[in-house]
């Protein structure tokens, strides 16, 4: 089945894949399309939103099926569902950011590891419902964590 979509936002920013800092220290802009920003009404109230964008800039590139989650070839080789690394069938990123403030059409956000010029497919309030308490994981990511628990 093909899917089209047509983008909501535009992300600005200045995170690059060369960059080697924390993505919880990246701030940036999303430019919510001007016929789309009565849609913003009430984000403001929020401290936190899921992003779901389309990594264009990997689209065309070979998809592996499995990998070294973060690339580190010290964990075990998984299949790509088990990881959350870039390289997917479709190339859809989701983050969970901290909305700093909004004017107008534009977010501000912090922690969103996309490149300048990603298309956003959607924005949705980050809410309790979305907090998992009890999470299961891997061994191998609690060690390469270096959390006791998930």
């Amino acid at each position: 089945m093909t899917i089209c979509m047509r983008s909501i936002a535009t992300v600005r920013s200045r995170f690059t894949n060369e960059m080697r800092i924390s993505r919880r220290d990246i701030v940036a802009e999303i430019v919510v399309r001007e016929d789309l920003a009565e849609a913003l009404t009430g984000i403001e109230e929020w401290s936190h939103l899921i992003i779901l964008f389309w990594m264009d800039q990997l689209v065309g590139k070979p998809v592996p099926l499995t990998t070294h989650p973060r690339h580190r070839t010290d964990l075990p080789e998984v299949g790509v569902f088990c990881a959350r690394g870039p390289e997917r069938p479709n190339p859809i990123g989701l983050a969970v950011v901290e909305l700093l403030k909004r004017h107008e059409n534009i977010l501000t956000v912090k922690a969103l590891d996309a490149y300048d010029g990603t298309p956003v497919l959607d924005i949705k309030p980050y809410d309790a419902f979305d907090a998992i308490t009890e999470l299961r994981a891997p061994q191998w990511w609690m060690t390469a964590t270096g959390r006791l628990t998930p």
